[in-house]
């Protein structure tokens, strides 16, 4: 008998939902992670009081009801309501794209009106089908929106000029003709009060947990340890990269504490200005609602990705994706190992869709 029904490779939101789960089903279970904490790139850091996000702002939202009701089993939500500004040359405007932006933009106050602003610049693309991203935003929404909203943070995002870069990464662009700042159309949303840790502590509450362990460096002796492997690291690296490897954009972050209670007015602020090299500054403390006489701001910088850096938007564009479909080949041919999470199923999920597997799983468990 072996002492563990499951071992975990990585402590993030799919292997902390695992374990919660299984613990469910009086499974026992390993959780290693290479990090030095638990929670992966949901693990806030508590700095005077402020949980900051440690690795870029995480907003929960969702539709499911079965999802919000298991995360509210966990935790208490507060009714925090994503509204992010961009600033564009020093001036703000309301995301995403609703009749307080075409105010901003245009000065049209009706549905009607912005409709018309929109068709009028969209028909500059009129016949002709989109070759890259640029031509795809403005056959969307027209040129103001995307010179002013879309290229700059783009372009940043990926390291690329949007005409440089294909038309399917946009495949639709939200336009809404209401006077509404929330960034989701989602039934619910908001954030763990008292942060991600919280949550994620409940998760892995009866789970054996070691930290800074290298699951790859020590596979064997790991691998004896449970019947089942659940795996949530980069597929190309499980299987040593033997096809080559899988490409991401990284991310870089600038924290600082600041002797003033309110530094921006906002949690997120993009900067939607090529020339600015962030792509977005975020106040920690309003996630909360904190009442703190000091802040704290992150900027959030992107980058790219070398092997050793931390790996958050996979690339998927048709290179990446054919090497994928080998590597998933590959994956099915492993007896008792499972592959989930954004990693090694190298797609970008947001953290309701990942909820949402683990518990589609339970009953296997």
């Amino acid at each position: 008998m072996k002492p563990y029904d499951y071992l975990i490779v990585g402590a993030g939101l799919y292997g902390a939902c695992f374990a919660h789960q299984a613990a469910l089903k009086g499974k026992k279970c390993l959780v290693v992670d290479r990090r030095n904490h638990s929670g992966g790139n949901l693990y806030c850091r508590q700095v005077d009081g402020i949980n900051v996000h440690q690795y870029g702002a995480h907003i929960f939202h969702t539709s499911n009801r079965e999802v919000w009701a298991y995360v509210n089993s966990l935790v208490e939500f507060n009714r925090y309501t994503n509204s992010p500004i961009a600033d564009y040359k020093g001036k703000f405007y309301n995301l995403p794209f609703n009749m307080n932006t075409f105010y901003q933009l245009w000065g049209v106050r009706t549905p009607r009106e912005a409709m018309a602003k929109i068709e009028e610049q969209r028909a500059e693309m009129a016949g002709r089908e989109p070759r890259n991203l640029e031509e795809q935003a403005i056959s969307l929404v027209g040129r103001d929106i995307y010179e002013k909203l879309i290229k700059g943070y783009t372009e940043k995002q990926w390291g690329r000029a949007c005409s440089e870069l294909p038309a399917f990464i946009i495949k639709r662009l939200p336009v809404r003709l209401t006077f509404d700042n929330n960034y989701f159309n989602d039934t619910y949303q908001g954030i763990p009060i008292g942060g991600y840790n919280v949550m994620i502590d409940k998760m892995l509450a009866q789970a054996d947990v070691r930290l800074e362990v290298d699951y790859l460096a020590c596979k064997d002796e790991l691998d004896a340890l449970a019947d089942t492997v659940v795996f949530t690291g980069m597929i190309d690296e499980y299987f040593g990269c033997r096809f080559g490897k899988l490409e991401y954009r990284t991310l870089r972050f600038e924290t600082e504490r600041l002797e003033e209670p309110n530094f921006q007015g906002n949690a997120v602020v993009n900067y939607t200005e090529r020339t600015v090299p962030y792509t977005r500054i975020i106040e920690h403390k309003h996630f909360e609602f904190g009442t703190q006489p000091h802040t704290v701001v992150t900027r959030e910088y992107p980058d790219e990705w070398k092997t050793g850096a931390e790996p958050y938007y996979p690339i998927n564009d048709l290179r990446n994706d054919q090497l994928y479909k080998q590597y998933k080949a590959l994956a099915g041919t492993e007896k008792n190992v499972i592959f989930g999470g954004r990693l090694a199923q190298y797609k970008y999920f947001d953290m309701h869709h990942i909820i949402g597997q683990v518990l589609q799983m339970k009953h296997e468990i």
